[in-house]
């Protein structure tokens, strides 16, 4: 037996010690811990076995030393581990993964796109929370509350929109698919700076295809690109496109080129660029703006954006209804561009062109607003 194997047959509280004691002794001595390790350890903390301090030293110190390829591994596993998930009854799932902390500079498209691209035919899911730190943004699960859409399916209902072919999308948040990891959401607030868990939360896969489901995430910092990439194959996701994107979402910036990672079928990473102007996209701005006048976050918040995220997100929610009527513009734009990349990616179209065309096709003719409207019915 391993020393590893001998330590994990120990209860939780001597397990997590032994981690504790490895990974924060500063920057020079701190050792990696082994996926199995981090694994329990992350267990043990969703089980509430952990006191909350403790389990604030684990993430933040991993954070300070780095984390590994395993230690990102093991806590993904630890949270799928307790995670409910369902495979839909489609062949195949788009699983669009935007930041869950939000957007603080711009009004996001994203939270529409799951609908455009059920009007484009491919099924579509998208997930994350209300609210989290640090940005605390305007996120999927504010605008589409504020757009009318049910945020608070359970599991098996999400999988059954999703199958629907009226439908053929949905939003899925953290407090259904995984309660335990949301319930971390205060405590995390309080570490404040990223940790491990806002790494490898968006991977946890709450719905996934019979045959094939496909991610798709942006990224800010290249380094990044290869994490990803790796924990996407670890997760099983059998494709993977990571855009560099406005606000680390899967915008990318509606005024310049703009590179994607991508791989196929669990191979290695490609690079490819593009240029909105190619597909007839000219703007001055990377995305929608936020109005001027917002007004500020509410005083009995003690954190929070600068802003109201819920006025921004009605705001954000009244722009993307807008679009789907026709209305053109920097939102517009950003779906055209975002499902245009996205349709490219699973092959749909061999050029980006005849892919933003079938996504404007299916804004124009209402396709897309018939499915997003179609979960209020």
């Amino acid at each position: 037996m391993s020393n590893v194997e001998e330590l994990l047959q120990k209860d939780s509280a001597t397990v997590m010690r032994s981690i504790i004691q490895r990974i924060a002794t500063g920057p020079d001595m701190s050792k990696d811990i082994a996926r199995e390790e981090a694994r329990a350890g992350m267990s043990a903390i969703l089980r509430g076995e952990i006191d909350p301090v403790q389990t604030a030293i684990f993430l933040i110190a991993l954070r300070m030393k780095r984390e590994s390829d395993d230690e990102n591994k093991g806590i993904l596993d630890g949270i799928r581990d307790v995670s409910k998930t369902v495979v839909a009854n489609v062949d195949e799932v788009l699983d669009m993964s935007d930041p869950y902390n939000g957007y603080n500079r711009s009004l996001p498209a994203a939270p529409f796109m799951p609908a455009v691209m059920a009007a484009a035919g491919v099924a579509t899911v998208s997930h994350g929370v209300e609210t989290m730190s640090p940005k605390f943004g305007i996120t999927h699960h504010r605008v589409l509350k504020a757009a009318g859409i049910p945020v608070d399916l359970d599991v098996e209902e999400a999988a059954a929109r999703i199958a629907d072919e009226k439908i053929g999308w949905v939003y899925i948040d953290q407090k259904a698919y995984c309660p335990r990891l949301h319930d971390l959401t205060a405590i995390r607030t309080k570490i404040v700076k990223r940790q491990a868990i806002t790494t490898v939360e968006v991977l946890v896969r709450p719905i996934s295809g019979k045959m094939k489901t496909h991610y798709m995430s942006g990224y800010v910092h290249a380094p990044y690109t290869r994490v990803y990439a790796m924990l996407a194959r670890h997760a099983g996701f059998d494709t993977c496109l990571m855009v560099r994107g406005v606000e680390g979402g899967i915008t990318p910036s509606l005024r310049q080129t703009g590179k994607v990672f991508y791989y196929h079928d669990m191979g290695e990473e490609q690079a490819q660029q593009f240029d909105p102007a190619e597909i007839g996209i000219k703007q001055d701005v990377r995305a929608a703006p936020l109005p001027d006048d917002l007004p500020p976050h509410p005083s009995s918040d003690d954190v929070g954006a600068a802003f109201d995220a819920d006025v921004a997100a009605k705001m954000a929610a009244e722009a993307g209804i807008a679009v789907l009527n026709g209305e053109p513009g920097a939102t517009y734009d950003a779906m055209v561009y975002t499902g245009a990349i996205a349709l490219w990616h699973l092959k749909k179209h061999d050029n980006l062109n005849d892919a933003a065309d079938r996504i404007r096709e299916v804004i124009n003719n209402g396709s897309a607003l018939l499915h997003f409207n179609a979960p209020k019915s």
